[in-house]
């Protein structure tokens, strides 16, 4: 039935961005950590990628997290000699974390989970309606 395609494209929307989700937090966690040793590279920023994924038993596409990589760009350094992490001139190296950056990603995940539920609940209310006329 074409009704429970669409449960199944929904779920698939709803997992790839629960992943986001947990990356976002990971980075938010993480968004002080510094490196342990002078001139360690602190927490890298983890991003996550989405691709279409031919579902061949359901017939149709869906979305799939491609990778979890890494953000490449630089990371910003502080001057604080007195930081275990300080290398010989005194600065420590940041993580490439950005909170406003992840707020808008979370905020933007949280709407398309949120659209891909309303798709469900749809869906579901649909079943039971078509049932409900079988019986």
């Amino acid at each position: 039935m074409e009704l429970e395609k669409s449960l199944t494209i929904s779920a698939a929307g709803m997992q790839a961005q629960t992943t986001r989700l947990t990356v976002i937090a990971q980075n938010l966690a993480n968004q002080d950590s510094t490196g342990s040793t002078p001139g360690a590279d602190p927490y890298q920023r983890k991003t996550v990628s989405f691709a279409d994924k031919m579902d061949r038993e359901l017939g149709a596409e869906t979305v799939a997290v491609r990778e979890i990589g890494k953000d490449e760009s630089a990371f910003p350094r502080r001057f604080d000699p007195a930081n275990p992490a300080a290398d010989a001139q005194g600065y420590v190296k940041l993580p490439n974390v950005n909170a406003l950056v992840e707020m808008a990603d979370m905020r933007d995940a949280e709407r398309s989970y949120q659209a891909n539920v309303a798709v469900m609940q749809t869906t579901r209310g649909m079943l039971s309606r078509t049932i409900g006329m079988l019986e």
